[in-house]
């Protein structure tokens, strides 16, 4: 399966290029999933169609699906309640009842993470647009999986399960009780459906695609979001120039959009879509739209790669592509066999590679839109001549 996932600042029109781009894959032929994690029903609104949290189709081989975060996260807590009961009466805890639960925050991400896995293993359709939430909040839903993951190995080490057999006798010497097998078994079931929703964004099958309107604060908007999706190890396939103005409108406006469509095509594949002169509701408005759904061809992932200069410069390079950074706002930061890199107001820490956790880090540049990061082996770990 082929999957889209689309975002864009508020109010740029993401939604509507969502629906557009569903329904114009589902005329091509394609059995189209378009997936929402919106509160409200503005994919119905734009469709001309009534949603609801299960799949509902609303057209020729077109799905719509919004999945509802309370009832997730009432039967996540219920089976938690359950596999926790020795703890919680040990406690003296009271339990809560279903009717009285309403989502914490973060339940509507992982509500929508988990769609997002599911939809993506689904054999019953070929697409899966995904109308992802503004920007900011997309960003940091496309960043969820990978930080959860970390935390998990950070308190609970999957090495640590080797002892479960000791744990009793471990508890009675300590005087504490030990943690409970089922909660090492959930951390493992949550790494496995974690590491399934990063399989999914990186899968060479998947795009990301951004929304923005042309002009100064899309500009600006779409800066951003390039940078940290880079951060990410992304890119846009698309960028979505939605609400073109017609060339008969305010000339002041035409030119300042003409300005910034020149500006993206240098180093984005843009699509133009128009202003209608209305807000487009239904298929018909939505197919006027002239959206395509195809994919270039071109990855969103980006490789990473390490550069064994050993014999020139006796230091390997690792290369990190950051389109649009400055150079005062970079900053690394080593700890153990992780780095922690900053480009801005976005953060990532990510694993080193196996070979770079033998070397000491020997300095930084940023050229050409790249971070190349130089590692010198460490003659205490690097294995010498024999």
């Amino acid at each position: 399966m082929r999957t889209i996932l689309i975002t864009g600042p508020g109010g740029s029109g993401r939604t509507t290029v969502a629906a557009a781009t569903a329904l114009a894959a589902a005329r091509d032929g394609e059995r189209v999933l378009l997936l929402s994690g919106d509160r409200g029903d503005s994919l119905g609104v734009v469709l001309g169609a009534v949603t609801g949290p299960s799949p509902v189709v609303v057209g020729e081989r077109l799905t719509v699906w919004r999945p509802d975060a309370a009832a997730g996260f009432r039967a996540d807590l219920a089976a938690f309640q359950e596999r926790a009961t020795a703890a919680l009466d040990l406690l003296g805890a009271s339990r809560l009842d279903p009717e009285e639960v309403t989502p914490l925050p973060g339940a509507e991400e992982l509500t929508l993470l988990r769609a997002l896995r599911d939809a993506a293993l689904s054999e019953l359709h070929d697409l899966l647009v995904v109308d992802l939430p503004a920007t900011p909040h997309a960003l940091a839903l496309l960043a969820l999986p990978e930080e959860l993951r970390r935390y998990l190995r950070r308190l609970l080490p999957p090495e640590r399960q080797a002892a479960r057999a000791l744990r009793p006798v471990l508890g009675r010497l300590a005087g504490v009780p030990m943690p409970a097998e089922w909660l090492y078994e959930t951390a493992a079931r949550w790494d496995v459906e974690l590491a399934a929703v990063e399989a999914v964004v990186a899968d060479r099958n998947t795009a990301v695609r951004l929304v923005a309107e042309p002009g100064p604060a899309g500009a600006d908007a779409v800066h951003a979001a390039t940078l940290a999706l880079a951060l990410r190890g992304l890119r846009p396939d698309v960028l979505v120039a939605n609400r073109a103005a017609p060339e008969d409108w305010p000339a002041g406006l035409v030119a300042q959009q003409r300005k910034t469509l020149e500006e993206w095509q240098e180093s984005y594949d843009v699509q133009v879509v128009p202003h209608l002169g209305r807000d487009p509701r239904g298929a018909d408005d939505l197919t006027e739209l002239g959206v395509r759904p195809t994919v270039n061809g071109r990855p969103s992932t980006v490789e990473w790669p390490v550069t064994d200069a050993l014999a020139d410069d006796g230091v390997l390079v690792w290369t990190i592509p950051l389109p649009g950074a400055i150079r005062d706002d970079l900053d690394l930061v080593r700890r153990g066999d992780e780095l922690v890199v900053t480009a801005g107001p976005f953060r990532r820490i990510v694993p080193l590679p196996s070979a770079l956790r033998r070397c000491t880090v020997d300095g930084a540049a940023l050229r050409d839109e790249e971070l190349r990061i130089r590692f010198a082996p460490d003659p205490d770990l690097w294995p010498g001549p024999r």
